[in-house]
Parts: C-alpha cells; sequence; structure tokens
C-alpha cells in the first residue's frame, strides 16, 4: 500500500471512507489523521509479529526496559522516515490537496515523561530497534502525563495534558494479557510440606492492562515492542465503596509524579512504582515460560534494566515470584534476581535518592516488606563478618535505616551492573556519592555515557540540514553516525560554510513565527539565539542567566557607550508543581522579559522569550534555531546532559560548566569549539567538604552582582511587591548553595568573548561544524552497543 504514490492514494481514499463512513469530500482533518496513523500501525503489524516470533524462534537472551517515563513525542513522521515512506506518503497526501505537516499538528505529544530521563528511554528504544537488538520498554499509560504549562501573568499554572482525548492511533488494547497486583492486607505465613509458604490475604487488587505500541527501527524489519500498563479495577470490593474504590484505582495510572508533599500522594507514587515493575514482571516471566520451561536459568535469558530507582522494586518482587510461587530457596532465587538485574542511576544530587518511610511502605505491600527486610538483614550480616564492628559504616550502607527504604542502596545490593551516564558522573559515584559500595562491589560499578537519536534530532527535525550532509557525504551517516566525521573535511569550504549558515537563518525565521504567533514578540534573526531549555531545576542555574540578562539591561540603560551584539534569550521549562522555589524563578523570567521587550531604549538589542509548555514537539523547532546552548549547572550537579548532545548536533555552540556530558563535548570538539567557564566539579565538592565560600563577599565586592540582586527585592519590578524575596534570600541569607554569585563573573566574561567570536562570521560557522562533525559519538547507537555488548549481553 505504500510502494507506489498512486497505490498509496487509492488505498488512503478507500480506507478514508471504510473508517470515517463519509465520502473523502466531507471528511476532515483528523479523520485523515487516523486514517493514517491506522495504515502505518497495519503496515509494521506484519514485521512486528515476525520480530516477536524471530525472537521465540531464537530464543537468544532479550533485555526489558523499566522507565517510569517515556517522553516519546510525535511519532507520525519518525515511523514514516523509519519506514522509508515519507515522500511517498507526502507526495501522494499533497496530490490529495492535504499538508502532511498539518496531520501532524492532530498527533498530541506522548507526554509520559517530566525531562531527560524520559527523553533518553525513548532515544534507547529507537536505537535498540534500529540496530535490530532484542529489546523492549514497559511503563505506565499515564491518563495525563506531565501536565500542559500555561503561562498566566508571568506565573507557572499547571493544566491536565490531555494527549488521549483522541485515543492513542498507535496502540493496541491487549485485555487478554491483563494481570492482577495486590495492595495492602496481610501475610500470613504457614508450614506446607516442610516449607514455609506465604499467602497474601484480603489484599485490594488492581488490573494492570497492556496497551502496545511498535517501535520501529530505522531502516530494518524490526519492530520491538513498548508494553504501557493502564490501571483499572479487579472486583467491585462487597463492602467498600465502589466509587472510591475505582477513583483510588484508576488514579494509578492518571498521573506521572503526583504530588508527594503529603502522605496521600507518597502512598500514590509507591503505588505507581510497584504496579510497573509487577505488572512488567508478570509479563516477562509468562513469555520467559513460554519459551523456556524452568526459571532456573532466567538470567540467562533475560535481562531487566531499571533505568534510575522508580523501578527497584523489581528486585524484591522477581525474588517473591522466585520464592512464593516457583518454590525456590532463598539463596538460589537471591542469585538468579541480582545476575538478572542491572541498574542505571542518573544523579549525583543526594536529595534525589528515593526513600520511602516504613509507615507507607509496610502496609501499602506487606510480603514486599517481608523481602526487602531479609535482603536487608543479610546483607548488614555480610557487612558485620567483613567490618566486625564498624556500625558507622554499616549504618551507611544498610537498606533500611532511620525508619526508611532506600531504594538506591537497594538497587546496587540487588543488581550486577550499576552505571553512570557521563564519565564525571561515574567518577563522583564510585569516588564521593556511593563510594563505600564502591569499595564493596568495585566490579559492578561502569560508564555509559548518554547518547540521543540522531535520526529525531537531526534526519526529523533538520531536514534542511540533514539533506546538506547527505549531499555532502552520502546517507550513510543516518546509520554509522560516526561518519559525520567527514564533514570536517569542509571546514575551509566558503561556499559550504555559507550554505550552513543559510540553514541557520531559515531555521531561526521558522522558529521567529513560533515566537511570534505564540507570544506576539517579534524577534530580529540576526540576533544570537540563546537558548536554555530544560527542566526548572536550581542546580540547573536558569537564575545565573536571568541575573546576566539583567546586567545587561542595566548596562544598556545606564552606560551610553556599552555596545553588545544583539541577542534572543530563549528559555523554555517546566516546573514540578510542588517546586516552589523553581516557579518563582519562571516568574522572574517573565517579569524581565516584560521589562526588557517593551523598553523602548532597549530596541532590537536584546529580546527574553519564555516559551510556555516546553515538550518534544517544541524541542524540534527550538534545537535546530539555536546560535548558542546553555548548559550551565553548578559543576558535578547535571549527571549527563542530552540537550547539550542535541544542540551540538544541530550546530550551536555550548557554553557551558565542566559539567556531566559537557567535559566530553569539549574532549572532542577542542577547547577551542566550546566556550566554559565557572568551577570544575573538584572546587564545588571541596566547597562542599570544607566550606570557605561566602556569597556576600561577591555581593559587597562586585556591583554588577549587588545591583542586579537588589533589584529583586527594591521595587525595581514594579507590581511584584515582595515575589522574589525567596531567591534574594536563596542568593545571600542561604549562602547560594549552587554557588551562582561565585560563578557570575566568570559567566559575563565568556558571554562578551561570544559575543565578539559572533562577529566573525566565517570563524562560527567553522566551530559549529565542528560540532556537528564529532556529534556522532552521542548518538544512542553508540550508547545502546555499549549497554548490550557490555552490560545485557544481548546480540
Amino acid at each position: 500500500m505504500f510502494s507506489s504514490k498512486n497505490g498509496f492514494k487509492k488505498t488512503f481514499l478507500k480506507r478514508v471512507e471504510m473508517v470515517c463512513g463519509t465520502s473523502f469530500a466531507e471528511s476532515t482533518e483528523r479523520d485523515h489523521f487516523q486514517t493514517l496513523g491506522n495504515m502505518i500501525r497495519e503496515y509494521v503489524s506484519n514485521d512486528w509479529i515476525k520480530t516477536n516470533e524471530h525472537y521465540r524462534e531464537t530464543k537468544g537472551k532479550q533485555v526489558y526496559y523499566l522507565s517510569i517515563e517515556y517522553l516519546l513525542g510525535k511519532l507520525l513522521r519518525q515511523n514514516l522516515i523509519n519506514l522509508g515512506i515519507e515522500n511517498v506518503v507526502q507526495e501522494g497526501l499533497g496530490e490529495l490537496g492535504i499538508d502532511l505537516s498539518e496531520l501532524e499538528e492532530f498527533e498530541a505529544d506522548a507526554g509520559l515523561g517530566n525531562g531527560g530521563l524520559g527523553r533518553l528511554a525513548a532515544c534507547f528504544l529507537d536505537s535498540l530497534a534500529s540496530l535490530n537488538l532484542p529489546g523492549h520498554g514497559y511503563g505506565i499509560r499515564y491518563k495525563h502525563g506531565l501536565f500542559e504549562q500555561k503561562i498566566v501573568d508571568g506565573y507557572q499554572v499547571e493544566l491536565p495534558e490531555q494527549w488521549l482525548r483522541s485515543g492513542n492511533v498507535w496502540e493496541i488494547r491487549k485485555a487478554d494479557l491483563a494481570v492482577k497486583i495486590p495492595f495492602w492486607g496481610k501475610v500470613e505465613a504457614k508450614m506446607e510440606n516442610g516449607r514455609l509458604q506465604f499467602q497474601h490475604l484480603n489484599a485490594e487488587t488492581i488490573t494492570a492492562v497492556p496497551h502496545d505500541m511498535p517501535v520501529v527501527g530505522y531502516n530494518t524489519d524490526t519492530v520491538n515492542t513498548l508494553r504501557l500498563w493502564n490501571a483499572e479495577p479487579s472486583q467491585f470490593p462487597i463492602h467498600h465503596d465502589i466509587l472510591r474504590y475505582k477513583r483510588e484505582t484508576e488514579s494509578v495510572s492518571e498521573f506521572l509524579y503526583p504530588d508527594d508533599t503529603h502522605d496521600e500522594g507518597k502512598i500514590l507514587r509507591l503505588k505507581q512504582q510497584y504496579f510497573l515493575v509487577s505488572a512488567s514482571l508478570q509479563s516477562i516471566i509468562k513469555s520467559y515460560r513460554q519459551q523456556h520451561g524452568n526459571l532456573a536459568q532466567l538470567h540467562e535469558y533475560v535481562c531487566i534494566h531499571i533505568n534510575d530507582t522508580h523501578p527497584v522494586l523489581a528486585i524484591p518482587e522477581l525474588m517473591r515470584i522466585l520464592i512464593d510461587e516457583e518454590s525456590f530457596e532463598w539463596d538460589e532465587a537471591w542469585n538468579i534476581t541480582k545476575n538478572t538485574i542491572s541498574y542505571t542511576n542518573h544523579t549525583t544530587l543526594t536529595e534525589a535518592l528515593e526513600k520511602w518511610p516504613l509507615r507507607i511502605f509496610r502496609p501499602l505491600l506487606p510480603r514486599i516488606y517481608m523481602i526487602v527486610e531479609e535482603i536487608n538483614e543479610r546483607f548488614c550480616k555480610e557487612l558485620w563478618e567483613r567490618y566486625p564492628g564498624d556500625w558507622d559504616r554499616i549504618a551507611k550502607v544498610a537498606i533500611i535505616a532511620d525508619d526508611q527504604v532506600k531504594m538506591a542502596h537497594l538497587a546496587i545490593v540487588g543488581s550486577f551492573s550499576v552505571n553512570g551516564v557521563a564519565k564525571l558522573h561515574t567518577e563522583i559515584l564510585k569516588n564521593r556519592e556511593m563510594s563505600q559500595f564502591y569499595q564493596l562491589f568495585p566490579e559492578k560499578f561502569n560508564n555509559k555515557t548518554n547518547g540521543i537519536a540522531h535520526r529525531r534530532w537531526l534526519l526529523k527535525a533538520n531536514p534542511k540540514l540533514s539533506g546538506l550532509i547527505s549531499e555532502t557525504i552520502g546517507t550513510n551517516w543516518t546509520q554509522a553516525p560516526n561518519e559525520l566525521v567527514r564533514l570536517s573535511e569542509y571546514e575551509n569550504n566558503t561556499s559550504f560554510l555559507e550554505r550552513l549558515a543559510k540553514i541557520k537563518k531559515d531555521n531561526k525565521e521558522r522558529l521567529a513565527d513560533v515566537i511570534h504567533e505564540k507570544t506576539g514578540v517579534a524577534v530580529d534573526t540576526n540576533s544570537i539565539f540563546d537558548v536554555q531549555v530544560k527542566r526548572l531545576h536550581a542546580y540547573k542555574r536558569q537564575l545565573l542567566n536571568v541575573l546576566h540578562i539583567m546586567y545587561l539591561y542595566n548596562q544598556i540603560k545606564e552606560d551610553s557607550s556599552f555596545s553588545m551584539v544583539p541577542r534572543v534569550f530563549i528559555f523554555g521549562a517546566k516546573a514540578s508543581p510542588g517546586y516552589y522555589y523553581a516557579k518563582k524563578i519562571i516568574k522572574l523570567i517573565n517579569t524581565v522579559a516584560e521589562k526588557v521587550n517593551h523598553d523602548p531604549k532597549v530596541g532590537d538589542r536584546m529580546k527574553v522569550i519564555f516559551m510556555e509548555n516546553y515538550r518534544v514537539s517544541l524541542a524540534e523547532k527550538i534545537f535546530p534555531a539555536a546560535d548558542v546552548s546553555e548548559q550551565i549547572s553548578t559543576a558535578s550537579k547535571e549527571a549527563s546532559g542530552t540537550g547539550n548532545m542535541k544542540f551540538m548536533i544541530n550546530g550551536a555552540l555550548t557554553v557551558g560548566t565542566l559539567d556531566g556530558a559537557n567535559i566530553e563535548i569539549r574532549e572532542l570538539v577542542g577547547d577551542s569549539n566550546i566556550f566554559t567557564f565557572g568551577l570544575t566539579a573538584d572546587e564545588v565538592l571541596h566547597h562542599y567538604q570544607h566550606g570557605g565560600y561566602q556569597s556576600l563577599e561577591y555581593y559587597h565586592h562586585d556591583w554588577r552582582i549587588r545591583q542586579a540582586v537588589d533589584q529583586l527585592v527594591n521595587g525595581f519590578f514594579p507590581g511584584v511587591y515582595n515575589e522574589f524575596e525567596p531567591i534574594f534570600d536563596s542568593l545571600l541569607e542561604e549562602n547560594d548553595q549552587y554557588f551562582v554569585l561565585k560563578d557570575f563573573a566568570s559567566y559575563v566574561d565568556i558571554q562578551k568573548v561570544i559575543g565578539n567570536t559572533f562577529m566573525d562570521p566565517i570563524k562560527w560557522q567553522k566551530m559549529s561544524l565542528a560540532n556537528i562533525a564529532n556529534a556522532g559519538y552521542f548518538s544512542s547507537d553508540r550508547t545502546i552497543q555499549e549497554y548490550a555488548d557490555d552490560i545485557w549481553g544481548i546480540k
């Protein structure tokens, strides 16, 4: 049906009438989107079935990737590109008077994630299928994903995100594969046939119904599966309030990250985590059993990978299945479990390492708690034998301590591999954050630097640049991204550099149109497009960027001789609903924007734009248009970052601290093709350990800092009263824990260098080219191949 344009048109017209029960002339654009989506899903179903049959027949090892988040974005054009039918469809629709780009607007972003963690999981699925590797994703089918962000009077307002309003054309509901998940109740132990048996009584059960989505590889017949679980009522309890039970059940797959400032939200989050792992493990074990029978060899054929700590309950859940349902002895079950499960750590922030209070964990998951307690007892006993009398050391690494279950500790003890996501991050884990565990299990720790799906972030997001690359070095780079390095040969080719500049200008104009449409602000595309888009968090230091903008504004207003290269500062970020401080920063960015954008004295020298509701489909328009990529986290805090890689492959130049993968970008492009500033990770960690930083000194000794910081509270922004006092206090009273003021001078200096460099267009284009040419290393194809070879053992 997609082999020729005319064949496609004929099938499409017939299908519109069949699916929509209306003539083509009377059909709507939404009908066209639904019809096309159904046609594509049917088209891949043959390969999807064949892929699964192939895995069953060859009986090779498979990996199952468990993640609480998947930030998939829109799939229509990505699937067309991966299937190699984009042109046929685009031209065929065009002849029917339908614009493919307009149909894309009918697809909602599948917002099943919050930021880098979820997008990484989506990029990984793309690479697994494209490399023909047997790997599938498991997640939760959140009805509302994260939230839709509206900016009202400069404040973030959260609305429920309605991505499923018109259904999801890519999914197939498989009610016959539903499984039951128990919560609450109590566990009874009794001896049967000389063996202790455990029974979970009076549990409240939830049914998990799988919805499968095909994951289409690029230019290959492999179609893997993303299975998303939906929570539905099981049996309506006789004595309970039926409506309450229904509401509580469905809430499990309602929202990603319910607000956990209260116990009710904490219980819901923990429920989600167990719901995900229990449903997934039941499903994985059922399909393993059909092929292999006995579970004694499970770890030889299955690897279960946990993406961060949210799915760590996979460890006690697998133990429960092996002991309670399969009658394994503890030692054998433990051996199978810890050889089946591998774990990626995504953070160095201690406060981000999950801990669950026993008062919530124990009653909600009674059998799982017993198993975690037993794992902890045995682990502490081993430690006692190794370090007799060293209570302090044991307390630091225990899985249960201070009335809490420590999920990262459980993850390390119960898995065979623990990896960080950038060289620096892994070193910090080994030498600082998890040094006690590294001393115990040095063989478990390894590094896998993150990567991005270069086909989405370059081929799909930036078709003009992709076209130029393919015309210059051939199309092989789409499957062998390291080929991009061949572009380096063109660094002195003036006509190539000019074409590069022209493409960037076109992309900036496209984004300028979006900005004007969304915000009403007209921006000059000859300006530097300086972009910071990512989650809003204090350590990512959007505040440093804003204070620099305030300094520039003050200079323009007060110093008639001050000159700067015109800039458009672009922000996009969501703050967690309960993260009060981050929401203040959003209000500050919008307040500064209001002042700057309406000041005739500033004119076109500077504009500040906050892009509402940052998400994958918006990111695809922003990355290709950026000149400068802001990667300015406090050194040692950003595990890796992947936005830095998406900017790089689209030719933006990084201004960054020596943090996360910025360090590896610098190693690849060389010092002369990146702008670095600020404290190093060692210096930051030294300050945390030994003190010695007084933010007030910087405030008193640098008039630029003093002026901008005072403006937060001295009435400089009319009508906001004491709105920004918490920011003022965090910098001075609380001694600026992310070193914003310490790095300020260094940041201002490097920004001047950026402006001067931009004035030399040939030099800028050469730097831009060096970044594109070296970005192949950061493809998730490379990352996934390393996981496959070093951790998962899949072929």
